[in-house]
């Protein structure tokens, strides 16, 4: 498939996330996704409110659902989701939940195999429950407590086991997440690296600067296409 970009707006208010959203689309990228700081802290009128702002844009919800899969995604479609994440670690009838009510509301589904102890049977197991995109990620905390840590060293393994589009997730830079369609995984994705400034969640440059970095990330990784 083409690569495509995709922003985390993994902020805590809407009005922030509307205003990162607004830059991120004219630069170019193609997906909006509504981070989990953004859900917890305002539900699904943060998807509404992107909907609403950006009609014809694919909109991914972060649930990162581990139970009650099936009203997880019912909700998050009915707000205007085209996308809805459900965890790997979660129990395969949560998966498979999930995937039903995502062909009921013609949505698609990404399951994360963050925190999984084996993540290439982890993405093996959501492959056979009828998810579309594996997403390989590397979780916030993790790198917290040991830095070393990066999604990529996952990467290899998993395209090998499984034939469905990857995104690679956690820690990444500008220039390694554009280099990700290259290795396989051509559905790019940022968000931290541009709005988490130390420990706060807000954006940590400028409107012009924020811009300038999208405008040349979607350059680099339409030339991959």
């Amino acid at each position: 498939m083409k690569p495509i970009i995709q922003i985390s707006l993994d902020l805590t208010n809407i009005e922030e996330a509307l205003e990162m959203a607004e830059i991120a689309v004219a630069a170019g990228v193609d997906w909006l996704e509504a981070g989990t700081p953004l859900l917890l802290a305002e539900g699904l009128q943060a998807v509404q409110a992107l909907r609403r702002r950006f009609p014809n844009h694919p909109i991914v919800a972060d649930l990162k659902t581990m139970d009650g899969g099936y009203l997880e995604a019912e909700m998050m479609a009915k707000a205007g989701a085209t996308h809805v994440v459900v965890m790997g670690v979660a129990h395969p009838a949560t998966i498979r939940a999930v995937v039903k009510a995502a062909k009921d509301y013609n949505i698609q589904v990404m399951g994360d195999v963050l925190a999984a102890a084996d993540k290439v049977a982890t993405a093996k197991l959501l492959e056979a429950c009828g998810v579309d995109y594996i997403i390989v990620h590397t979780g916030f905390d993790e790198r917290g407590e040991n830095p070393t840590l990066t999604p990529l060293d996952d990467l290899a393994s998993i395209l090998k086991a499984v034939s469905l589009p990857l995104q690679v997730v956690g820690g990444l830079s500008i220039t390694q997440a554009a280099s990700t369609p290259r290795l396989g995984a051509p559905l790019v994705v940022v968000g931290a690296p541009l709005v988490i400034d130390q420990q706060e969640f807000s954006p940590s440059t400028n409107k012009a600067e924020l811009q300038k970095i999208l405008e040349t990330l979607v350059r680099e990784v339409k030339l991959q296409a």
